[in-house]
């Protein structure tokens, strides 16, 4: 088969070998007419060889060569009458191909410039890890809980099952989920194989992202199992990352991973049975990485908190939009609302706000109850509660954080929070540093000394209300999950984003340290709570009024 060119690749021509090649032809062919004289003749012969010439050389390239109109024109199409019917007309394929490998070319090589442009210090580098350590988990659900089914809520990359129909107009019709708030290994790995700055080599990545599910590890072994099988999978994890070359670029300072419970559950003491939860934060190599938790604890610097799994997971910006906006406008009857139960521990104060809802005809109260009639698991039964409200009471119960806070904002509903370790110094990525921009703040004590909370937030003026609003239905797309798998583009920084952004600004100043040949943080770790609250000139040391709460054991 003859190799096709493109006109620029084939070299210029003299015509001589051509010429030599037609002449021979012509000869054959060509018969003198009787009655012509000597000039006649010559331009009778000049036109035959021209014509014959330039029928040959477009013939051998690829088309044909066609007289129009007393002057040769190189067409190269198969309806040329000088054709040779018993032979299939030949295509300029070859240099139409070329031609659009090149603009595939072109347009690729654009597409990698904006990439780099776009990713220059995002990258992320995903390190390897059998399937043993996350999707294996999945698969193998029916053992993550001995009391409750968790298969379905692993369903749509975490989400859980779809809730249909806007559940009475309380909901929109699509973007919600029946989702499990301890779902975040599963929601944060989906999330990340489809960033858009993924590498493959790590020397460029700005974070190395670590896919162990350690949350659903952990919740395998919590009951009936001793501190051997607890920890075994931990041990493993941390031998397979630590044996890798991208481990020793910073000694795993730059590595990340999501364990999606709240940090008590891995900061067992000793190694004894009867002791909660296994000892992965507790390990040297495990206390190098970035941590990431639905709740932090207050005294470890590696720890990071990111925002409890909501029902709502927007595929769209414009899904975002509507919702805030009808939250925005909601007529909202109740002054404030509680969603709990009577705590069974004589220092928290849900009893006595309980109490106090119960009491008020400014409150509206929806009881926790244990079991499948809880409505407090109903996100359609919870949104209805929060978006009929003005003020959402978020007291700490068993731990400092709750679900409900992150299903308070997005219903539009101000929380009103009594200890700052269920949210200020928690998700200090997500939230904004001036916590009265968007709260209302009663403590503890305050609650413990009978101080009326409805006269409290009677007091709160109307504007500054609104004012408190505006800013929290600012906050719904901080504390969303937003649904990806649709690849449509969107301009709204979620959840995720932000929780992202946060690794990589820690690494970043890592690496900062350690090039001005500082190889450890400074700062005492058990300031961590402190250190986002600070202000210009103001030091960890510095009087706090919340140092009381926080007294380091």
């Amino acid at each position: 088969m003859m190799k096709r060119h493109s006109s620029a690749a084939l070299p210029p021509s003299t015509g001589g070998e051509m010429h030599e090649q037609t002449t021979g032809k012509a000869d054959k062919s060509y018969k003198r007419p009787s009655r012509c004289s000597r000039l006649c003749s010559f331009l009778i012969i000049a036109t035959a060889f021209s014509m014959l010439a330039c029928h040959c050389y477009d013939y051998a390239h690829g088309g044909v060569a066609r007289v129009e109109h007393g002057r040769a024109s190189s067409r190269r199409s198969g309806g040329s009458p000088f054709s040779d019917p018993a032979v299939p007309p030949r295509r300029d394929t070859g240099d139409r191909k070329v031609s659009a490998d090149n603009e595939a070319r072109a347009l690729a090589a654009a597409d990698e410039r904006r990439r780099r442009e776009l990713c220059t210090g995002q990258y992320i580098y995903v390190q390897e890890l059998p399937s043993r350590f996350n999707t294996d988990m999945v698969w193998d659900c029916e053992d993550l809980s001995p009391s409750k089914d968790k298969c379905k809520y692993t369903a749509n990359g975490g989400f859980g099952p779809r809730l249909s129909g806007g559940e009475g107009g309380v909901l929109q019709k699509t973007g919600w989920y029946d989702s499990d708030e301890l779902a975040l290994d599963v929601i944060f790995h989906d999330r990340i194989k489809r960033y858009d700055c993924l590498t493959n080599d790590s020397s460029l990545a700005s974070a190395v992202f670590v896919p162990f599910y350690a949350g659903l590890d952990v919740a395998r072994h919590l009951w009936g199992h001793n501190v051997s099988t607890r920890d075994a999978m931990a041990l493993e994890m941390v031998d397979l990352v630590t044996a890798r070359p991208e481990w020793r670029a910073m000694g795993g300072r730059d590595h990340f991973f999501v364990a999606g419970r709240t940090t008590w559950d891995f900061r067992r003491q000793v190694d004894v049975d009867a002791e909660w939860g296994n000892k992965l934060f507790r390990l040297p190599a495990v206390r190098n990485m970035t941590s990431i938790v639905v709740e932090a604890s207050p005294w470890d610097r590696n720890d990071a908190a990111i925002p409890y799994p909501t029902a709502f997971h927007p595929a769209t910006d414009e899904a975002t939009f509507f919702w805030q906006d009808r939250v925005r406008g909601l007529e909202r009857q109740w002054l404030f609302s509680f969603a709990g139960a009577h705590a069974e521990d004589s220092k928290s104060i849900a009893s006595n706000l309980f109490e106090q809802c119960r009491a008020s005809a400014a409150c509206s109260l929806m009881e926790c109850t244990k079991g499948p009639s809880n409505q407090c698991d109903s996100p359609a039964s919870v949104m209805k509660l929060f978006q009929s409200s003005t003020f959402c009471l978020q007291p700490r119960g068993d731990r400092y954080t709750r679900r409900l806070a992150f299903d308070a904002v997005l219903a539009g509903c101000i929380p009103v929070f009594f200890h700052p370790g269920t949210a200020y110094v928690q998700y200090t990525w997500h939230l904004p540093k001036n916590h009265t921009d968007y709260s209302v703040y009663i403590s503890e004590e305050d609650v413990r000394r009978n101080v009326s909370v409805e006269e409290r937030l009677r007091q709160i003026p109307p504007d500054a209300v609104e004012r408190m609003r505006g800013a929290i239905v600012g906050l719904i797309p901080a504390v969303t999950y937003s649904d990806t798998s649709t690849k449509l583009e969107s301009t709204v920084n979620d959840a995720f984003d932000l929780a992202l952004w946060g690794v990589i600004r820690k690494v970043a100043k890592m690496k900062k340290r350690i090039a001005e040949g500082r190889t450890e943080d400074e700062k005492p770790e058990m300031y961590s709570w402190k250190y986002p609250l600070l202000g210009e000139g103001q030091k960890a040391e510095d009087p706090h009024e919340w140092d009381p709460l926080f007294a380091f054991h």
